[in-house]
C-alpha cells in the first residue's frame, strides 16, 4: 500500500486532492497544550498525515481529563503518565508514518522561540492568556500564522491569525484581562464542545497548510444554548498594536510590564506569583467562585482556597498568590492557570 492511500477519501476531496495531501506531509504544525483541545487538534492533523506534529503540554493525565481529552484513558492517569508523553504514544499508534514529537515542558519566553519558531502553523491549546499573547509574540516576530481556540463551560471559540494578512491576536486584545477568568476547573466544560472547536481548529490548520482560504471571522458558539456568532475581524488590525504594528515583543522580553513572576520562597515549600500589572481582586467573588471546587476561607485582605490536602492557594487583594505546598515552578504555573486563570 502506498503513503497516499490511506488518505485516500481525504485526496477525493477537490479542495485537498493529491497536491494537497503533499503538502501536508511536507508541513511541521506545533500544537501547544494536549489537553481537551490539543488531543483533538493532533488527533486529526496526524490522521490527515501531518507529516510532523510537535506536542508541547506540562501536565500529567488525570481521572478528570478523561471526560473530554480524547487521547487518554485511565492507565495513563493511574500511573500519572505526561500529557504529551501519552498523547505521543497513541498518535503513534494511529499512524506511524507520521512524526509524533513530545516536549514535557511549559511553554515560557525561555523556550518559546526555539519550540515553535521552525514551524509552518501553530495550534493554540492551552487554557491561558498569558501563553497565547507568547503565541502571537513568536508568531508576529517569525512570520507563521495561527490558530486560536477556547472553550469553557458549553462556550467556544477559534480564529485564525495570519501575520502581514489579518489583525494578530493584540489587536484584538491589547492587554491580558484583569482580574479572574473562567476556567473549566470552577465553571466545568462540555466535552462535546472541546471537540467542535478543537475540530473546527483542525480544519482551520489544514486549510492553510494547502494554501486555501479560512475564516476572517473570529466565531463563537453556544452548544448548550444553540448560539452561533460570527464576529469580522479582518479589518482589525490596529498600526498602533505593541506586537504587529510596533514590533515590541512583550510577552518575549522578561523585563516587561504584563510578565508574571513566579518565585520559590526559602525553606517554606511555596510559590509566590506576583503579575506585573498591578490590579485589585474582587476577593469576594473569588471566594463564591472557588467555593464550588474546594475549601474556602476569607476575610477582607485575603482568600485561602484549598483544593486538596495538599496544595493551599492564598489569594491578596493586589493579585499577589502564594501557593502552599510545592516549590515547583512548573507545578505552581500549572496550578495557578486551573483555578486562578486571569
Amino acid at each position: 500500500m502506498s503513503d497516499l492511500a490511506r488518505y485516500s477519501r481525504q485526496i477525493l476531496f477537490a479542495g485537498i486532492g493529491e497536491t494537497g495531501q503533499q503538502a501536508l506531509m511536507q508541513s511541521r504544525v506545533a500544537v501547544v497544550g494536549a489537553g481537551a483541545l490539543g488531543t483533538v487538534i493532533s488527533n486529526h492533523l496526524v490522521r490527515s498525515g501531518v507529516g510532523y506534529v510537535r506536542l508541547i503540554d506540562r501536565d500529567l493525565v488525570e481521572l478528570s481529563n478523561l471526560q473530554r481529552q480524547t487521547l487518554f484513558d485511565e492507565g495513563d492517569a493511574q500511573f500519572n503518565l505526561p500529557k504529551a508523553a501519552a498523547a505521543q504514544k497513541r498518535l503513534n499508534e494511529i499512524n506511524s508514518t507520521v512524526t509524533v514529537d513530545a516536549v514535557i515542558a511549559d511553554l515560557n519566553l525561555d523556550n518559546a522561540e526555539e519550540l515553535i519558531n521552525r514551524m509552518d502553523v501553530i495550534v493554540d491549546g492551552t487554557d491561558n492568556f498569558m501563553t497565547r499573547f507568547l503565541i502571537n509574540d513568536v508568531a508576529v516576530k517569525y512570520g507563521i500564522p495561527w490558530v486560536h481556540g477556547a472553550a469553557v463551560s458549553s462556550r467556544g471559540m477559534f480564529a485564525v491569525f495570519k501575520p502581514g494578512i489579518t489583525p494578530c491576536y493584540r489587536c484584538l486584545y491589547p492587554q491580558v484581562p484583569a482580574g479572574m477568568g473562567e476556567t473549566c476547573d470552577t465553571v466545568g466544560v462540555l466535552s462535546p464542545l472541546t471537540d467542535i472547536i478543537g475540530s473546527y481548529q483542525a480544519m482551520e490548520t489544514i486549510k492553510l497548510l494547502v494554501g486555501h482560504d479560512t475564516t476572517p471571522n473570529l466565531e463563537q458558539i453556544d452548544i448548550w444554548d444553540h448560539v452561533s456568532l460570527q464576529m469580522d475581524i479582518s479589518k482589525g488590525k490596529n498600526p498602533n498594536c505593541r506586537a504587529c504594528g510596533k514590533r515590541e515583543f512583550d510577552f518575549l522580553n522578561r523585563a516587561s510590564a504584563p510578565q508574571e513572576t513566579y518565585s520559590t520562597l526559602c525553606g517554606r515549600d511555596t510559590v509566590q506569583v506576583n503579575p506585573r500589572n498591578k490590579r485589585e481582586l474582587d476577593l469576594k467573588a473569588a471566594a463564591e467562585n472557588l467555593k464550588k471546587i474546594g475549601k474556602v476561607a476569607a476575610n477582607d485582605f485575603l482568600v485561602r482556597f484549598s483544593p486538596d490536602e495538599d496544595i493551599t492557594i492564598v489569594l491578596f487583594k493586589d493579585a499577589r498568590v502564594l501557593i502552599h505546598g510545592t516549590n515547583d515552578l512548573a507545578k505552581a504555573k500549572s496550578l495557578y492557570s486551573k483555578y486562578i486563570g486571569n
